[in-house]
């Protein structure tokens, strides 16, 4: 019965070659649905994190710093606003095929952890930023994961829907976790008489901790798998060596400028700078390396992108904000050390 439906589906008798899926249409579907759900729940983590952290703000006092870092409230998609873009983020990773979206893991990887080693003492605030970064990364992380494990499994359908309902279940607890804490959280902690609130209360500083090794542990299996699935489509280890090289010196030399641009810029304009840097170098890299497939799902990658970064404006502010604090913070420290250490060698 399923192959029948998915005989009749036009992917064949009307769109070109390079306009198909990789992949039945219904499991394309479901990877995508766990990757968009996999970003909902990162969002709303997030949001939650933050909104704790004006809460502890505002209890110890810090009301000017708070009221600077967050620009404006802690918010919620709306209902319908928020439906169309979880729908549409799903579509463009239905599309996206795995080729590609291997090819935005490994990038993502590189770019993390370049930016990881050169962060200095003023990214007090840089892995907030990276993880509102990574939300179509992650996407791809997943449903490139999913395309490697259940690679040839016999009832790979069954397994999708499986992994599908458990993602949707995940995605809608941290959703309503979220409207939780936002209506209920100063009021239930304060009285101690909500279990999720007093949770939160004494150990809601664990929850960004956890969230970066969820996604450490999500990115480790998706570089395997991408690995794997780029390899599966070279013929001999010399085309492989005759991609790979180009790929990691361009990326190499595009990462270091982007971590200096960022540094010089850090605001969620040099974030969205950034993107159209990256996948226009990663295009010009398909159109000389590539197929035609890879460079039409790197457009697509353009719109998924902008899908989940403009949502979240407001995230990225709130970590640009902070970032920016951080670091004339450490500039002003480190002008005051400076004539002391210059009176301090008079003095000798």
């Amino acid at each position: 019965m399923l192959s029948f439906i998915t005989w009749l589906l036009p992917t064949s008798y009307f769109l070109p070659g390079w306009l198909t899926l990789d992949i039945n249409p219904l499991e394309s579907l479901l990877q995508g649905l766990v990757g968009a759900c996999g970003i909902s729940v990162l969002c709303s983590l997030l949001r939650v994190h933050l909104f704790l952290e004006e809460r502890w703000s505002e209890k110890n006092g810090e009301d000017t710093s708070t009221q600077k870092t967050f620009g404006h409230p802690i918010r919620t998609k709306p209902g319908l606003t928020g439906l169309l873009q979880f729908l549409f983020v799903t579509g463009i990773l239905c599309v996206v095929g795995s080729r590609v979206a291997s090819l935005v893991v490994l990038e993502f990887c590189l770019r993390a952890v370049s930016g990881l080693v050169t962060a200095g003492p003023e990214s007090g605030k840089f892995l907030q930023q990276l993880l509102v970064q990574s939300q179509f990364s992650l996407g791809c992380a997943l449903t490139c994961s999913l395309h490697f494990l259940h690679e040839g499994a016999a009832q790979r359908w069954l397994c999708l829907l499986l992994a599908a309902a458990l993602s949707w279940f995940l995605a809608r607890q941290a959703t309503n976790l979220l409207h939780h804490v936002i209506a209920l959280y100063k009021l239930h902690s304060s009285q101690g008489y909500c279990g999720i609130c007093i949770s939160l209360l004494t150990s809601g500083s664990s929850l960004l901790p956890m969230l970066c090794r969820t996604i450490i542990i999500t990115f480790s299996v998706a570089v395997l798998a991408a690995v794997s699935t780029i390899n599966q489509h070279f013929l001999s280890a010399t085309e492989a060596l005759r991609f790979w090289t180009p790929l990691t010196i361009c990326y190499t030399l595009l990462v270091v400028y982007m971590q200096e641009e960022q540094h010089r810029l850090p605001s969620s304009q040099a974030v969205l700078n950034a993107v159209v840097v990256r996948l226009g170098g990663l295009m010009v890299l398909m159109l000389t390396v590539g197929r035609w497939a890879d460079v039409f799902h790197i457009l697509i990658c353009f719109l998924g992108e902008a899908s989940c970064l403009l949502p979240t404006k407001d995230l990225l502010d709130a970590a640009s904000s902070q970032d920016e604090e951080d670091y004339t913070e450490y500039r002003r420290r480190e002008r005051q050390q400076k004539p002391r250490a210059f009176k301090k060698e008079h003095q000798r």
